[in-house]
């Protein structure tokens, strides 16, 4: 029987080692991502430890601010989120490439 994945906690765990690669504070995420300053790092630790569930304008501003896509943030499996990752910050051409080679 295959399991149900749980999203917020993948979301939550990708979020949190995102903004850590970026060296960022909880406070500088949320207001990059254009949270107050004043509840940015509360907001951020909330995500984080999935007491809230971010709507996904918030999840977009995140993506946008660590410079990962969306799509990273929830998908399940970890070799496809690193494709995800390394498929985005790679050139037109290369992609094309990938692209080629998969079909």
């Amino acid at each position: 029987m295959r399991t149900t994945p749980n999203y917020r906690e993948i979301f939550c765990k990708r979020l949190k080692a995102s903004r850590l690669a970026r060296g960022l504070s909880q406070r500088n995420l949320g207001v990059l991502a254009g949270i107050d300053e004043f509840a940015a790092s509360a907001r951020i630790n909330r995500y984080e430890l999935g007491i809230h569930e971010v709507d996904i304008q918030t999840a977009q501003h995140l993506a946008c601010v660590l410079n990962v896509p969306v799509a990273y943030f929830y998908t399940e499996d970890e070799q496809l989120a690193e494709m995800i990752l390394l498929f985005s910050r790679s050139s037109s051409q290369l992609q094309e490439d990938v692209l080629a080679l998969l079909r």
